[in-house]
């Protein structure tokens, strides 16, 4: 039985199709990924619910995947410190192939079921670590073997995939399963299916962001100033909450390395 994730396109004569009219079949098929992902936030939910109580005790949450999925799983660990302000190994993300296969396909790397576990063992992991498996059909080796030994291992797993009752959904004790159909381009996995594990990556860390503190009211107090419009963003975050002059606020800015611990040494 052919995968959802590699059934048939709903669209025929993509070939044939105008400029507009291929750009109105994907956002038509884009509009899916939004309710595929509503029906799973409960899902959702409990995984990091469950993450939390580890992260909390000095756990940490390492990505599993291969291609787009993978890719995905680097994008969103390596973007947690400079916005959020932790070290880089709290989440991490381990793409199969290792970083070459950031950028360039490495011929077979997904078909070792064994690889990625000896990968996180390098890592020293332990069980107050997670491990969540991302892979869109939900059959790739390398992720299923890493999730199956975590699990194993008495370590919380998790994935996400998009196809139902999948292998790699079987292997975690947490599956997140978000339908979201047929690709415009029949089995181009990097369209809805990538723009769903995306936006489930975004959910997970950025809840687990908020719950472990990085966050004050809806602002990203502990970013990293690397640049200028990060500067000029935590001198407005400060003059606005201790209703203080932009040149003073930017004056403690640079003084205490971030809005947090500016604001936390001044107080209010």
């Amino acid at each position: 039985m052919v995968s959802i994730t590699e059934s048939s396109s709903d669209f025929q004569h993509v070939d044939q199709m105008s400029v507009h009219e291929i750009l109105t079949g994907i956002n038509q098929e884009d509009a899916k990924i939004h309710l595929a992902i509503k029906k799973v936030i409960p899902q959702v939910e409990i995984l990091v619910d469950k993450i939390t109580e580890r992260m909390l005790s000095g756990g940490r949450v390492f990505y599993l995947g291969a291609g787009t999925s993978g890719r995905l799983g680097v994008l969103d660990a390596s973007e947690i410190p400079p916005t959020f302000g932790v070290p880089p190994g709290i989440i991490i993300g381990l793409i199969a192939g290792g970083d070459t296969a950031l950028r360039n396909a490495v011929e077979a790397a997904e078909d070792n079921p064994g690889k990625a576990w000896e990968e996180l063992q390098a890592f020293g992991i332990n069980t107050s670590d997670t491990v969540i498996g991302i892979a869109a059909s939900g059959t790739t080796p390398y992720v299923i073997g890493g999730v199956n030994k975590a699990r194993e291992n008495g370590l919380l797993t998790g994935c996400i995939t998009c196809n139902p009752h999948s292998p790699l959904a079987q292997a975690a004790e947490y599956p997140i399963e978000a339908v979201v159909g047929p690709e415009f381009i029949t089995g181009s996995t990097r369209m809805k299916a990538g723009t769903a594990q995306k936006l489930i990556l975004n959910m997970i860390s950025t809840t687990l962001m908020v719950k472990m503190g990085r966050v004050k009211g809806n602002k990203m107090v502990n970013m990293q100033l690397t640049n200028k419009k990060l500067v000029e963003r935590g001198t407005r975050m400060i003059a606005e909450e201790l209703q203080i002059p932009k040149k003073e606020a930017r004056e403690l800015l640079l003084k205490y390395g971030s809005v947090k611990k500016a604001l936390d040494t001044v107080g209010r």
